[in-house]
């Protein structure tokens, strides 16, 4: 068995905005060394890697992927350069975890997968919240046939951050982030943990879009993501992509669904929400209320069960005692535990995190959604082998 420690694992984070600082505090709570940093430009670099305390500013692509010293590499970048990114690194044997989605489309997922195989190293895809403890309750109680038959999956995604015409980012421009938007960027986290909760895969969709914001100011400055919309010049520039969308599933075991997913829901800054009918019981969560999972039942009293590790399984305990509230920085540590003690230690079981598989899987699914929204016709999702 390896003695290697994950304090012994150097990481390095490509961007450091939002979502590479999220990483960078889970990274840090586990012990991780993060080493360096690489961003649009070496100045951009140098100036993150100073304020993190952070060593080593990279000049480039290049110069990272032939380091040798490094051992990981978290892809925290602009959707559209994932997949050159991730390449060039899995290209140099370097293990990597990319936030979501995986690519621009799913011929560039391909790719990345194929790479990855070639590797033969660990890769993992920003899905953080599959490691709620409570969801991992509800997978359990599904997995065991407690549930019962899965009759019917709904819920919903909602945010406000992109709600008035003066908010920017990134996301919104196709060429930057992707054909789809709202369903790209938060309905895929709702994609995966309904498929990883319920263990049934979906197979048709029906969906509607809509851009409520037609037309909107952009700053002529940068804008990080979540921050607030500045005071100075702006520039109209037309909106292709959705503000939200309504989905109508069909799953491969028979259950049917829905999921809303919108960026445009005033007063909800970051709610996911899933409910799970089966034959038996439903159950439910939300991302808000974290810590509690709902039991329904028909003929008895529903319930909220609240994350205890002295009741729930093994995966749900969490590492906090009952009643000390786990939340999203939490997630992002429980998924980075497992990510890294797959690389000191390898297993070779089917890891609880997503893998770049998994990350494939849903730009196929977001495809068909994109594809329906199109043509207004149910859709098939391919790629069922993947």
């Amino acid at each position: 068995m390896s003695t290697r420690q994950i304090s012994d694992v150097r990481t390095v984070l490509v961007g450091l905005g939002f979502i590479g600082h999220v990483h960078l505090d889970a990274l840090r709570r586990l012990g991780v060394q993060v080493v360096g940093v690489l961003d649009a430009t070496p100045e951009l670099a140098k100036a993150e890697a100073d304020a993190a305390g952070i060593p080593r500013a990279y000049r480039d692509l290049d110069e990272l992927a032939a380091d040798r010293t490094v051992d990981v590499v978290h892809v925290t970048s602009p959707n559209h350069v994932h997949a050159p990114q991730a390449l060039a690194l899995l290209r140099a044997g370097k293990n990597v975890v990319c936030e979501k989605p995986l690519a621009m489309n799913v011929a560039q997922g391909r790719e990345m997968v194929a790479a990855a195989k070639a590797a033969g190293v660990v890769t993992a895809v920003g899905f953080h919240n599959r490691f709620y403890p409570m969801s991992a309750q509800a997978k359990a109680m599904v997995a065991s046939g407690e549930v019962g038959s899965v009759r019917l999956v709904t819920g919903h995604y909602l945010q406000d951050w992109l709600s008035l015409e003066t908010d920017w980012s990134w996301h919104l421009e196709p060429e930057l982030g992707g054909d789809t938007r709202a369903v790209g960027d938060i309905g895929s986290h709702w994609i995966d943990l309904v498929e990883h909760v319920t263990g049934e895969r979906i197979v048709e969709v029906l969906a509607d879009f809509a851009t409520f914001i037609p037309v909107r100011k952009k700053p002529l400055g940068e804008v990080r993501t979540f921050a607030a919309a500045g005071a100075g010049p702006t520039q109209d520039v037309p909106i292709s992509t959705e503000d939200a969308a309504l989905v109508l599933l069909r799953f491969d075991g028979g259950a049917r669904g829905q999921f809303a997913v919108s960026q445009v829901s005033p007063g909800r800054a970051n709610q996911l929400r899933y409910e799970v009918a089966g034959s038996q019981l439903s159950l439910g969560w939300e991302s808000e209320h974290s810590e509690d999972l709902w039991i329904g039942r028909r003929g008895a009293a529903s319930e909220v069960m609240q994350r205890d590790p002295r009741v729930v399984v093994p995966q749900a305990a969490g590492w906090l005692p009952a009643g000390h509230s786990q939340g999203l920085p939490d997630a992002f540590m429980a998924m980075y535990r497992a990510v890294y003690a797959d690389i000191v230690n390898p297993t070779g079981g089917t890891p609880y995190y997503a893998t770049f598989a998994d990350g494939l899987r849903g730009l196929l699914v977001e495809d068909a959604i994109l594809s329906s929204a199109r043509t207004g016709a149910w859709t098939t999702v391919e790629g069922e082998g993947v």
